[in-house]
């Protein structure tokens, strides 16, 4: 069955409180960057990991996913320096594997993450989203790094894997590779890889591994896809995470939803992960920001989770129960 889980950052706030109160039992973790007790350490070294995942502990969440990443530009751009930043991962990976914590969630998105070219879009009952347009984009200037493409991406994602799935296989921890956020190619000059069904599943042959896996998210892969149920199944067991939310649109033009308001069908997708026997994390991702909370962290709105948790745990009771 399904872990519910919900993405608190390392530091205790009431976020960590709603969340164990909505029924989140899981975390999915960031890495302790701003703690000052790690001095003259990393986040990704031994001891600052375990404060992190002893803070989890002690509020009563299994640490199960990291969900944040030493800098990887240089290792994506292919440019010198990029070893000593996959030494950081294997040294991340290796710490992981000594804590028990069982999956790394990673993406190969170069010079920017996801990315909206609006965080205000109304939603149901005066609540905001966000949104992309890609016109608003086409004159938008490149990157300060130069045009990369996207034979060069795969060639410096596969010399990564090759470097790193042996350091994760001995330690026991699961790569779980997040789509392009939209999963659309080129932004800025700049070449997007993780953007198809079929480019996941090059990914997978590329090392295969069976450390080498998928992070199901629900809100590109349905942009990508007309049967979302039938891409959960065709992955299997090489999905290792998953974060649902949905959006309406096109990966041209889309804004993202509430969770029972947009173009998937969510109960297909939970019987479609209890029909491949997921018992993996999932966790709600890009909630509304709704009366009463704040959009400065656009898309994560505390009482938007609170909402999105609600959802989650009714439609598990449902598939799990018929």
């Amino acid at each position: 069955m399904i872990k519910i889980g919900e993405f608190l950052p390392p530091t205790p706030s009431p976020l960590w409180t709603l969340a164990k109160q909505g029924g989140a039992d899981w975390a999915v973790g960031g890495l302790p960057f701003d703690d000052p007790a790690n001095g003259d350490e990393a986040p990704w070294d031994y001891r600052p990991l375990l404060r992190m995942k002893q803070q989890y502990e002690e509020a009563g969440f299994t640490l199960a996913v990291i969900e944040a990443r030493p800098p990887l530009n240089l290792a994506k751009r292919g440019l010198p320096g990029r070893d000593a930043e996959i030494d950081t991962v294997c040294t991340l990976l290796e710490n992981m594997g000594r804590l028990g914590i069982p999956v790394w969630c990673y993406e190969w998105m170069t010079d920017f993450n996801w990315l909206r070219t609006n965080t205000t879009t109304p939603s149901r009952g005066g609540s905001v989203v966000t949104s992309f347009d890609h016109a608003l984009l086409r004159d938008a200037p490149p990157t300060e790094l130069e045009p990369i493409s996207e034979e060069a991406l795969w060639e410096n994602l596969a010399y990564f894997l090759r470097r790193v799935l042996p350091v994760a296989e001995r330690s026991g921890v699961k790569l779980a590779m997040h789509p392009d956020d939209p999963p659309l190619s080129p932004l800025r000059g700049v070449g997007r890889i993780m953007r198809s069904v079929e480019n996941f599943q090059r990914l997978l042959d590329m090392v295969p591994s069976p450390m080498n896996g998928v992070t199901l998210c629900q809100g590109n892969f349905t942009l990508m896809t007309d049967d979302l149920p039938g891409v959960i199944r065709h992955f299997g067991d090489k999905i290792f995470f998953v974060h649902f939310r949905d959006v309406r649109g096109t990966p041209e033009r889309f804004e993202e939803t509430w969770h029972d308001a947009g173009q998937t069908d969510m109960v297909a997708c939970m019987r479609a992960y209890r029909d491949i026997g997921f018992d993996g994390v999932l966790r709600p991702d890009h909630v509304p920001t709704v009366a009463g909370d704040s959009n400065e962290n656009a898309g994560y709105s505390s009482f938007g989770r609170l909402y999105a948790l609600g959802y989650i745990r009714g439609l598990r009771e449902a598939v799990y129960g018929d």
